[in-house]
């Protein structure tokens, strides 16, 4: 379901009844009002002061209030659209709520927790078609990024951007290397990692991705090798052997991973994301229903 085109059809719909009312309909109330109160006040003239209403201001506000109430379909209608604008406008350029379904993104982020995301740090980008129109920044090393998964755009994913346009990424025996570079990893302990079946101990590590402090697990269990890696465009930049696999990102792309390594189909399974399909950076937690010590923000 594609929310943003819902919203934008019901920020039409409310709109043409907006501005019917205020063009159209609410000057035919104003005239009726103008009519009742005029007629009322001829009565009153006619009856004279004995038989007079006791309370002319009165009545004289309720015909009025009577004849200007919009219609029930009116009233739904127009009345709601500053608010579905406002809504359409913060969504669309400013922030947009998003709700983790998987344990991917783990130490850094749990299931169910409900997060928001930056929409215009990367360049604002025209609603519904995504194009962007005013360039402001770039996806850096270390950004927890959501994006269109490129091969159903119709769902949203969430990695770390581990690779910029040009990087040559190497996750060779689960160890990363940037450019050549290890990327600084210290042990910090165990997780339990309970999203899986069964759940597993986890080893815990602190990794220093740019200018980023965040936690990744790693499991001993699982093989270093990549299983069942599909075919995506510029494939031929990667090679993949029995300790991992080793990527150039294209231009314009970049290469996605789950903090929780190895449980986590990323780009090391389906290839980079176009820096088109990136919604925003992720940057805040804003609910978790089984946890409030989770709300706040993160790396």
């Amino acid at each position: 379901m594609n929310f943003a085109l819902i919203l934008f059809v019901l920020v039409v719909l409310t709109g043409i009844a907006w501005v019917a009312d205020k063009l159209v309909f609410l000057p035919g109330r104003r005239r009726k009002a103008e009519a009742a109160v005029g007629e009322f006040d001829r009565q009153q003239e006619k009856v004279g002061e004995r038989f007079a209403d006791e309370n002319p201001q009165a009545t004289r506000s309720r015909l009025r209030d009577n004849a200007l109430r919009q219609p029930w379909w009116l009233e739904y209608s127009a009345s709601f659209f500053p608010v579905i604008v406002l809504v359409f406008v913060l969504r669309s350029f400013v922030v947009e709520p998003f709700k983790i379904p998987s344990g991917s993104m783990l130490p850094t982020l749990f299931v169910g927790d409900f997060i928001l995301v930056n929409k215009f740090d990367y360049g604002i980008r025209l609603p519904i078609i995504d194009k962007k129109i005013i360039p402001l920044g770039n996806p850096q090393r270390g950004d927890v990024v959501v994006f269109r998964f490129p091969k159903d755009e119709s769902v949203d994913f969430i990695k770390r951007v581990v690779g910029v346009p040009g990087d040559t990424i190497a996750y060779q025996n689960k160890e990363l290397t940037i450019n050549g570079q290890p990327v600084s990893k210290v042990p910090d302990g165990e997780f339990l990692d309970d999203e899986r079946d069964p759940p597993s101990f986890n080893k815990r590590f602190t990794e220093v991705l740019g200018p980023k402090k965040h936690d990744i697990l790693n499991n001993a269990q699982v093989p270093p090798f990549v299983m069942g890696a599909s075919d995506y465009p510029y494939r031929e930049n990667c090679k993949y052997n029995a300790m991992g696999v080793i990527c150039t990102v294209p231009p314009g792309s970049y290469f996605m991973m789950g903090d929780n390594r190895d449980n986590s189909e990323d780009s090391r399974y389906w290839g980079f994301v176009p820096d088109k399909n990136v919604v925003g950076r992720a940057f805040f937690i804003w609910l978790n229903f089984a946890s409030l010590k989770r709300i706040g923000g993160f790396e």
